[in-house]
């Protein structure tokens, strides 16, 4: 091999490593990490893919955006998505501040609004769904559905009861009663890792907005009977903590409403059950000709 032929497949490789890169700095992996600004506080979410209109993946109480990292893959083939960590929760910034359901809702608007999304369905599990709700009421139009994920549109037991249970969370055991309730929750499919996953994730959302996320969530004005007028997919674990009337009410708020029943499962069934999940809001979302 010549001297000068081996300088010409130099100036080659040289030539696609350029192209490559250049196309690499042009178009941001999937998956890539930003940052929101939300007044003075960073909101922290993860990007797959591209367009005007995305799926909204809004995690529960104590939880982060990882625990939906087996619904990107399938998701992300159907539609652009956005996952995100709640001021106060996982990567987010945690300033000393009230943590309500109305600052939930502008944290997504202001994801969407830094990732030029202009339209979401939004996907809420547990604490997500009375924030998927605020964002609706706030920011109409810009939401194409709601998924509900084992979360409910009425409060659990009246308000003595839930006081006492925001008590424990403000006690110093506060750790183990968290410990103790996700274990109580976790369903038989949920694997030893899984459990640990959420049970790090509580213990690393500070004491402060833990209390003031549940004290937001347990606000009856929340709860009114104001309508969801645009489609909602609500998937519940089956379990006899809900009320037997619970479709016919959710039905009473959102008329477009379909439910799945998941069998043998816990709270945090899109963990235990993810392909029957993810099967499950793609199906709807070709059902209602979204994000098509």
């Amino acid at each position: 091999m010549t001297a000068k032929f081996k300088r010409s497949l130099v100036v080659i490789a040289l030539a696609l490593f350029a192209c490559s890169t250049s196309a690499v700095t042009a178009q941001p992996s999937a998956g890539e990490p930003k940052y929101a600004k939300l007044d003075n506080a960073r909101v922290y979410y993860t990007n797959y893919g591209k367009g005007k209109e995305a799926i909204v993946l809004v995690h529960g109480w104590g939880c982060n955006l990882n625990h939906w990292k087996e619904q990107i893959p399938d998701l992300s083939k159907r539609a652009r998505v956005l996952a995100i960590d709640l001021p106060g929760h996982g990567q987010s910034d945690k300033p000393e501040q009230a943590y309500t359901m109305d600052l939930f809702a502008n944290a997504i608007d202001a994801v969407m609004r830094d990732a030029g999304v202009d339209k979401a369905v939004v996907v809420g599990h547990s604490m997500g769904t009375p924030v998927a709700r605020q964002f609706y009421r706030k920011y109409p139009n810009k939401t194409l559905a709601i998924v509900i994920v084992d979360g409910s549109l009425r409060p659990f037991g009246d308000k003595a009861t839930r006081d006492n249970f925001v008590a424990a969370f403000k006690s110093p055991n506060y750790k183990q009663a968290g410990s103790q309730m996700f274990a109580a929750m976790s369903g038989p499919n949920l694997a030893a890792d899984k459990q640990e996953q959420v049970k790090a994730s509580f213990l690393n959302t500070p004491q402060s907005v833990l209390v003031s996320a549940m004290e937001s969530m347990n606000d009856d004005s929340l709860y009114g009977p104001d309508k969801i007028n645009v489609p909602v997919l609500a998937i519940l674990a089956k379990s006899p903590y809900w009320p037997p009337d619970t479709e016919q009410f959710f039905q009473s708020i959102a008329p477009s409403l379909e439910l799945h029943w998941f069998d043998g499962v816990g709270h945090f069934l899109m963990m235990e059950k993810p392909k029957e999940f993810n099967e499950s809001v793609v199906a709807f979302l070709d059902k209602n000709k979204l994000l098509k």
